[in-house]
């Protein structure tokens, strides 16, 4: 399986805009630009779409794992902190920092951190970032 994005980018670092799509029309033409990604202007970037990839990657992998174990989420709720930071060759990103509050009937808060925890390494955006990648789980009664 094979997924597409696109962006288009035109002028120079801090003058120039950027369009960015997804293949599956969830995205078209987004602008982006230095500031939308450094001057909180409206518009996306990168980091923030990593972010939603991240969050939505984690909930499903997060509700596949509690269904092995025989239990169904009511909700999952998941906010993704991507951290960008400058360091001496450019900048990086260097933490995603997931916060979870998650409902869901019969599991026990052992179980569901150890299920949760479980969810944060496997899902497949996890596995492609070199980030630190932290969590901070609560289960909701």
């Amino acid at each position: 399986m094979k997924k597409t994005a696109s962006a288009v980018w035109q002028g120079g670092l801090k003058d120039g805009k950027g369009r960015i799509s997804t293949e599956s029309g969830a995205l078209k033409e987004s602008p982006y630009g230095f500031n939308t990604r450094f001057e909180g202007s409206p518009g996306t970037n990168p980091e923030e779409l990593i972010g939603a990839a991240h969050a939505g990657c984690f909930s499903m992998a997060l509700s596949m794992m509690l269904g092995e174990a025989g239990l169904t989420p009511e909700r999952i709720d998941t906010t993704a902190e991507v951290s960008l930071e400058r360091e001496p060759d450019g900048f990086a990103i260097t933490a995603v920092h997931l916060t979870l509050k998650a409902k869901v009937p019969g599991a026990s808060e052992a179980q569901f951190l150890q299920i949760a925890d479980k969810a944060k390494a496997g899902c497949p955006v996890s596995k492609v970032l070199k980030a630190k990648i932290s969590l901070d789980a609560s289960l909701e009664g």
